[in-house]
């Protein structure tokens, strides 16, 4: 099958298709005698796998290396675990980070009367350098 098709069957697009190919993500596809990309049923399946990796939020590297655990029949679970309970580690890390900037947002939004004044705690708090750290050290009577 062409670009075109491997990418409808994957859900990866072309442009994405030729990315992991260019870093050799994915082996490079054969070429027609006119110089067409031609996939196999098998390159449509790491792509999805691909895909798949990229959907739980995995890196290019650490999907490099659960590819490389797939392919190989030999691999041990625990090599599997390791990278999702690392990525799971990060994600948790994410998230904390998140909900952190949501709560200062929360704060400065509550604190913004949202008026015609020119008074805008919202861009007061954004101009500090640590907006979060001193929203709680300003809650605690720091």
């Amino acid at each position: 099958m062409n670009i075109g098709q491997a990418a409808n069957s994957s859900g990866v697009s072309a442009k994405m298709i030729r990315y992991y190919e260019s870093i050799d993500l994915m082996q490079t596809a054969g070429r027609t005698g006119s110089g067409y990309r031609i996939y196999s049923e098998d390159d449509v399946h790491v792509l999805r796998f691909i895909r798949q990796g990229r959907s739980l939020g995995f890196s290019i590297e650490h999907i490099r290396r659960l590819l490389g655990l797939w392919q190989n029949q030999h691999r041990t679970s625990a090599e599997v675990k390791a990278i999702a309970v690392e990525h799971i580690d990060d994600l948790n890390h994410k998230i904390a980070e998140l909900a952190e900037m949501r709560d200062t947002l929360v704060e400065l939004a509550q604190r913004c009367s949202g008026d015609d004044r020119p008074c805008c705690p919202i861009l007061d708090g954004m101009s500090k350098v640590d907006a979060g750290r001193l929203l709680h050290q300003d809650q605690a009577g720091v």
